[in-house]
Parts: structure tokens; C-alpha cells; sequence
């Protein structure tokens, strides 16, 4: 009563006068109802690797932190990460093509992992029989300098097979182009992931090798942003890491929520591909997703920056907030709930 008896008086006065009432009471622009801050997130392929920021949107855990998430598709590592550059987007959720932006002086930092490992499979058409089959031929990947590519360069290697020159890469831009040039006898072989691999079996392509099985540790996708965010709204950040890290907990604990966000945005109701993308990925969600330096090591073996060798993998990574939501009991407390 109090409370409207002193704002009664200003009624008739103009909006400054108001607005110093309003301080003068200690009342906040979110008690007002103020828009919560929007935070424009991008991702590079629709994949299950995705998830978690997608059960934000789905879920609504940024409105419960006070943020306001966008999530927007935008295709292929290289550009996404020049997105955030440019500052059309501020965060990203997406993989080693950060590292190379970096070392090419983009003021980008990772603040959190996303997928800690490679999450692909090479699919071949039904003539390939054996990983060192592709000996001579050319191999399809989504775009130069990403995750894609570090797979693949990764698991040549591990054959005893030199990148670009045993096996040559195709360029295609994405999952679906990958597809469509496995249909067409473009390519024998290409680096695809969930749940478009179910896709490729359904038009009889065979596994090769599901990378993500090998369990090398890699930034498949991370969660990046840009420096100068981060030094100028700390609570920007706190708040999207909040509601990332709840989003977490509830792909882990309901399903039914997570596929929901599958199946909006993955525009399917195919329940098998919804299943397929779910199942290949929930086990690789860490539930406090910290970025550590062996994964920066990770990608700069198989980038070919020649600034890689001498990068100091502390560059790249801020843990600080993660560590703060740790230490202040916020993850503890959010895993008590049931």
C-alpha cells in the first residue's frame, strides 16, 4: 500500500521524475518487467550435437535466468565463426574452426565444450568396403578448417594415410550436399553425423568407421564468444552458461523434452531420426561442461595453420564462469532437484 501511495504522487509528473521515484524505491528494470538481454546464438549443421541449445529455446531455461536466447542456423564452421567476428551473432556453438579464426587474430574465446569428442562416422557406398579403400580417392567433407575436416585429417592419420594427398577432400558445405554426392557417385565416401546417418543407411550407405567411437578428444563443438563480450557484460555470460548447463540436465533427464527440440528443429517428426540424433549424442553431454586445454592441443595437431606449433593452448579457453557456477553451488544445487 505504502509502495503505491508513493508512486501515486508522481502519476502526473514526467517520465524522469518517475524514473527517479522508481530508484529511489530500489526497484529494478526487471521488477518493471524489462526486456531480459538477447543473446543471438548460432550453430553450423542441424545436428544432435546441438541439443542442449536447442532444449534452451525449447525448454525456456533463458527466460529463467534472465537472458533471452536466439538460436540461428547458419551453414558451415568457417562462416559461422566470421559471423561472431563480424558481430551479427554473439555467441556460437560450433567446433575447431574457432581455433584457426584465433590464430588468425580473431578476438574469440571458448568459455565452454559442447561435444568433447568427434562426433562423425564415414559412410561409403556399398563398393568401399575398408577404411583403406579410399587410398587414391576423394573424400566429402562439410567445409575446410572444421570439425569435419580435423576428422577426417584425424582419421587418416590413424590409418597411416596422408590428408590431401593419399585421400583428397571434397568441400560440400554440409551434411545434406554430403548425401546427395554419396547418391550421385560423386564421392565414394563422406564425413557425416546423426542423425543424418540414419538417412545414409536408408538409401543403402554402409558405416565405415564412427569416429566418435575412438573417443579422441577433440571440440566438436564448443561454445564460443567474443572476448570483448566478455569483458564488457560478465552477467551476459553467466546467465546464457545458467540456462546452457540447466538445458544440459534436462537433455539428460527428459528425454521427451529433448526430442521435442529434435524434432522442431531438425523439422522432422520421423521418431527414428528424432531416436537416432538423441541416442548418438546424449552420452557425450559432460554435465559441467568445462573447456580444457588437451582439447585446444587436440585441434591445433590437425589444423594446417602455420601458427599452430607455436599456440599456447591457455589462449583459447576461459573457464572462469564455469568455475564460478561450480563453486557458488549453482550445479550442485540444480542436479538436487528432481
Amino acid at each position: 500500500m505504502k509502495l503505491k501511495l508513493r508512486l501515486g504522487c508522481f502519476k502526473r509528473r514526467s517520465p524522469a521524475w518517475i524514473f527517479l521515484a522508481v530508484l529511489a524505491l530500489g526497484v529494478t528494470a526487471q521488477q518493471l518487467g524489462a526486456a531480459a538481454p538477447t543473446v543471438r546464438v548460432g550453430y553450423p549443421q542441424p545436428s544432435g550435437a546441438q541439443l542442449p541449445v536447442w532444449v534452451i529455446a525449447e525448454a525456456g531455461t533463458d527466460k529463467r535466468y534472465g537472458v533471452n536466447v536466439q538460436v540461428i542456423y547458419i551453414s558451415g564452421g568457417a562462416r559461422l565463426t566470421q559471423t561472431v567476428v563480424s558481430g551479427d551473432l554473439d555467441m556460437a556453438v560450433t567446433g575447431g574452426a574457432v581455433v584457426n579464426g584465433i590464430l588468425s587474430g580473431a578476438e574469440l574465446v571458448y568459455i565452454a565444450i559442447g561435444v568433447p569428442t568427434y562426433g562423425f562416422s564415414v559412410y561409403a557406398r556399398p563398393e568401399v568396403k575398408d577404411i583403406s579403400e579410399l587410398k587414391g580417392k576423394v573424400l566429402g567433407v562439410m567445409t575446410k578448417g572444421a570439425s569435419s575436416d580435423h576428422a577426417a585429417t584425424a582419421l587418416l592419420k590413424r590409418h597411416g594415410m596422408r590428408p590431401g594427398q593419399d585421400v583428397k577432400f571434397l568441400y560440400l558445405g554440409g551434411v545434406r550436399e554430403i548425401v546427395a554426392a554419396l547418391e550421385r557417385g560423386i564421392i565414394p565416401a563422406g564425413v557425416i553425423s546423426s542423425p543424418t546417418t540414419l538417412v545414409a543407411r536408408r538409401l543403402g550407405f554402409k558405416e565405415l568407421v564412427n569416429i566418435g567411437s575412438l573417443k579422441l578428444p577433440y571440440i566438436h563443438n564448443g561454445i564460443v564468444t567474443r572476448r570483448a563480450i566478455v569483458r564488457q557484460d560478465p552477467d551476459l555470460i553467466r546467465n546464457f552458461l545458467k540456462a546452457y548447463v540447466a538445458a544440459i540436465k534436462i537433455t539428460k533427464e527428459e528425454p521427451e523434452v529433448a526430442k521435442r527440440a529434435l524434432a522442431r528443429f531438425l523439422a522432422t517428426k520421423d521418431a527414428a531420426i528424432i531416436d537416432e540424433a538423441y541416442q548418438a549424442f546424449i552420452p557425450l553431454f559432460p554435465t559441467v561442461p568445462y573447456i580444457t586445454e588437451d582439447y585446444i592441443r587436440s585441434v591445433l595437431a590437425v589444423t594446417d595453420h602455420p601458427r599452430a606449433g607455436a599456440a599456447d593452448p591457455k589462449d583459447f579457453i576461459d573457464n572462469r564462469f564455469l568455475k564460478e557456477l561450480e563453486e557458488s553451488g549453482f550445479i550442485k544445487e540444480l542436479y538436487s532437484k528432481r
